[in-house]
């Protein structure tokens, strides 16, 4: 049978650590389902760049077009913090979303009731917690112009005054795209969306409130609710339960899932998957590069290998192989194994590596 074509960009830091055990969990998901993955892996980010002078070589972006689905590792770190913005490893990713057209980030909040006492935060608070972050990708303050660092004279003064712009832009269409992805996401889930915006103090967080208000007249059974930025990261920590999902755009979005990994207990535990009109997926954990512990065997690889499951159901609709990948980590957590970022008193903690072959031998049974 005609394999499922998937590129693999491990990145930097302890992105191939992780990707190397989300590989493992597809190549055991095949062997029990009787599909074959292929896998090309590119370069990308910080390693890209020592290796061919850009963070995104044409030859990876080539790759990637040729195939269902990507799984990207993580990039950036100090080494190369130095660059230009337009050469630092995170370009290479900000281009990847563009290229592929992914505009819709899908980053699912789940506590697992194994890992409640992992989160900072009390137990009866994150109990149950299922909510779902739709992030605009493609659009707002990392994409807009103009941006970039000025050098004018103050006339006044005689001094020259230097300016940092950032300009956030969005257009009617992209709010309507990615408000549709989360309406029907909503409405095959609890039927609620709460629109996060600054519409108090932005005009592209008006037009935003405005756009989805009109979006959520198509979709009569989804409750829609507007929310301010600032109130919703307060409610997250304080009362994360009402949320089902969350529609945001791309620097809120950005920011308000990485405050919900508390729930989970660690950065580590999400995954994510980006979605566009287009046929191949970008698929990663919303974890960074972490360099500090990269080499060490000790991050948590659980973020990308549920990134991998949700590969497998968005990008190829393979559900009932997903629900596989996804049932062994949740017997792995159950069975009382950690890494060190999720470890309680109780349980067994274990490495990257070691992590990944307790999910594969939970998959294979």
């Amino acid at each position: 049978m005609d394999g499922f074509k998937i590129a693999l960009l491990p990145g930097d830091g302890v992105g191939p650590e992780v990707i190397r055990e989300a590989r493992k969990a597809l190549v055991a998901v095949g062997r029990k389902h009787a599909c074959r993955f292929d896998f090309v892996e590119c370069l990308v980010g910080g390693a890209a760049l020592d290796a061919a002078g850009t963070p995104l070589p044409e030859e990876t972006l080539e790759a990637c077009r040729g195939c269902g689905a990507v799984l990207l590792g993580a990039v950036g770190g100090p080494k190369w913090d130095g660059l230009p913005g337009d050469r630092r490893p995170e370009a290479g990713l900000l281009g990847l979303r563009k290229s592929l057209g992914v505009f819709a980030n899908l980053r699912p909040v789940r506590v697992f009731p194994e890992l409640v006492g992992a989160s900072t935060l009390k137990s009866h608070v994150v109990e149950g917690v299922d909510l779902l972050v739709v992030r605009e990708l493609t659009g707002g303050a990392y994409f807009g112009q103009p941006r970039g660092r000025f050098c004018e004279r103050d006339l006044g003064s005689g001094r020259d005054v230097v300016r940092a712009v950032d300009t956030t832009v969005y257009t009617w269409d992209e709010i309507e795209r990615v408000a549709r992805v989360a309406f029907r996401l909503a409405s095959e889930r609890r039927r609620k969306v709460t629109s996060v915006d600054k519409a108090n103090v932005l005009e592209s967080s008006r037009l935003w409130r405005e756009v989805v208000t009109k979006v959520g007249k198509d979709y009569p059974d989804v409750e829609l609710a507007h929310m301010y930025v600032d109130n919703c990261a307060m409610q997250l920590v304080r009362d994360p339960g009402r949320f089902d999902v969350i529609l945001t755009e791309n620097m809120f979005g950005d920011i308000l899932s990485d405050e919900a990994a508390t729930l989970a207990g660690s950065l580590g535990m999400l995954p994510s998957a980006s979605l566009g009109c287009g046929w191949t997926g970008l698929y990663e954990p919303v974890h960074g590069s972490a360099p500090d512990i990269a080499g060490k065997n000790v991050a948590n690889p659980l973020g990308a290998v549920l990134s991998a499951g949700l590969l497998l159901r968005y990008s190829f609709g393979l559900g009932k192989e997903a629900e596989s990948l996804e049932a062994a980590v949740t017997a792995v957590l159950r069975k009382g194994y950690r890494t060190a970022d999720i470890f309680t008193e109780g349980t067994t903690l274990v490495g990257t590596a070691e992590m990944g072959d307790l999910i594969v031998d939970e998959i294979l049974g």
